[in-house]
């Protein structure tokens, strides 16, 4: 047996936002990554507000489907890591994204990983929403345990992995045309993580350096020739 409801919003994530929370009223510990959604339409605007029409959805989860999992750490989760999760579930919630959070845990680090059906929203254009969200996390996290920091990383649906096979193919890229050319090769604005990803992937690089220069949230890497190092 199946419990469905229908709701519309402004748009399409407005309108699972809204299903959401009636399901929840319907199914208390509602766990969301087993939610499905069927989108009816998407919505339109229309000219100057005239014919505005909202998008619809349906949201459908099983009737017998477990509650989830209570607050508090899970099986081989630490209080710390727990902490984290739920900073995370909170936030992805609060964007109205549907998806389970899973951890890994080490010495130095804490990686939260979102799964869902529907991931754009969290990861946003260029990573930027998602790392605005690991800021946050981390900022919140360094402050509440200043004695006991681990670095938070959130990722969903492996972007993080994507991203930075991306940045070091273009660092390297960048390196061969400013040791080809001799000259400084300007990249594209970063955030300070995929900078970081640049800088290490090209300390290695023979013959060139590199720096971080503007200002955020427009700052960038420069690739310069080694002052030493004769163009090819």
């Amino acid at each position: 047996m199946e419990v469905q409801v229908e709701a519309t919003g402004e748009t399409v994530g407005e309108a699972k936002w809204a299903a959401l929370r009636e399901l929840e009223k319907r199914q208390p510990g509602l766990d969301k990554s087993t939610v499905r959604f069927q989108v009816v339409t998407e919505g339109e605007r229309g000219l100057l507000g005239v014919g505005y029409a909202p998008a619809r959805v349906i949201a459908t989860v099983s009737a017998d489907e477990r509650p989830a999992e209570s607050d508090g750490p899970r099986e081989d989760e630490s209080e710390l890591a727990a902490e984290a999760r739920e900073l995370i579930e909170r936030i992805v919630d609060g964007i109205g994204v549907v998806g389970r959070i899973d951890v890994e845990e080490d010495e130095e680090s804490i990686t939260l990983s979102c799964t869902g059906p529907e991931l754009g929203m969290l990861i946003g254009r260029h990573g930027q929403t998602i790392d605005a969200v690991q800021y946050l996390a981390n900022a919140v996290m360094f402050r509440s345990h200043p004695d006991d920091r681990k670095e938070v990383i959130v990722d969903a649906a492996g972007y993080r992995a994507r991203r930075r096979l991306a940045l070091e193919a273009l660092a390297v890229r960048s390196a061969e045309r400013a040791v080809s050319d001799g000259e400084a090769i300007e990249l594209e604005p970063m955030t300070a993580i995929e900078r970081k990803v640049v800088h290490i992937r090209l300390k290695e690089f023979e013959g060139v350096e590199t720096t971080s220069e503007g200002t955020e949230p427009n700052r960038f890497v420069v690739v310069h020739p080694a002052a030493d190092h004769e163009p090819a």
